[in-house]
């Protein structure tokens, strides 16, 4: 058996049995792992109310034989988030974040970047750095260039014509291409998005600038909106999942 330790972020929770918990933790050098906390609801010098839902917690666990689940042996509290957990919209937002990084990761798959990501964006939606609106945005984009999904966002996939040489102040998008395509080589039987060059050229920017530049970006309202419906989209099509919290967080919003 061995032990290792590292900061990990709490994507889920359940019961298992009268005592234990289940917890999918995303770890920074460990990826996304799923461990056992025995006696964790009756166990107070052990977790002291520390593996609430999107806390970020310095784990202790131990490793058994291979198969085996790992164990929790000691957690200690680093960020609690708790605006995050008092406020119901907050809380959705967090839950969808926590469901992409979960649906999207395997087990064991160790990505810092995407690590740093969630923790940056959860310790902004706690502390009220920007718009949960914006801070949405800075997370889907970020995690669509980390997960490898990023969207061609600067030419047309067809015919390789710049963004900024196709006429017109809008272009189509196609989903399943990943990218825009002019007016000459979108296909008739696909119904693509239509959406502002500026609004590809901002997302495009957010994507790949430094992390607290990024998140200063403004949006007016109607862009904000029009670019958070494109990636919820374009997320949900490359993934091929539904994600139930979205639906939940939609329905917050109205």
């Amino acid at each position: 058996m061995s032990l290792f330790s590292s900061p990990a972020v709490v994507l889920r929770r359940r019961d298992f049995g009268d005592f234990d918990l289940i917890l999918t933790l995303y770890a920074r050098s460990e990826g996304k792992i799923t461990v056992i906390a025995k006696s964790a609801k009756k166990s107070t010098r052990r977790f002291p109310g520390v593996l609430e839902l999107f806390s970020v917690i310095h784990a202790v666990l131990r490793k058994g034989r291979r198969g085996a689940m790992p164990v929790l042996q000691e957690a200690s509290l680093l960020k609690a988030h708790p605006i995050i957990r008092t406020d119901f919209k907050k809380t959705a937002y967090a839950s969808y974040w926590a469901e992409i990084v979960d649906e999207w990761s395997e087990e064991g798959s160790a990505q810092p970047e995407m690590y740093h990501l969630l923790d940056h964006v959860l310790k902004g939606l706690d502390q009220g750095w920007a718009m949960d609106e914006s801070l949405s945005l800075l997370f889907q984009i970020r995690f669509l260039r980390l997960s490898g999904m990023h969207p061609n966002l600067t030419h047309c996939r067809v015919c390789k014509a710049a963004l900024e040489d196709l006429p017109g102040a809008r272009v189509y998008f196609d989903l399943a291409k990943g990218a825009p395509v002019c007016h000459k080589c979108r296909s008739s039987r696909v119904k693509p998005y239509l959406l502002p060059k500026g609004l590809l050229k901002q997302l495009q920017w957010m994507a790949e600038a430094d992390l607290d530049a990024a998140r200063r970006i403004r949006w007016t309202g109607d862009a904000l909106e029009t670019a958070s419906l494109f990636v919820e989209a374009f997320i949900s099509h490359h993934v091929g999942k539904r994600f139930r919290s979205l639906k939940v967080l939609k329905q917050l919003c109205r």
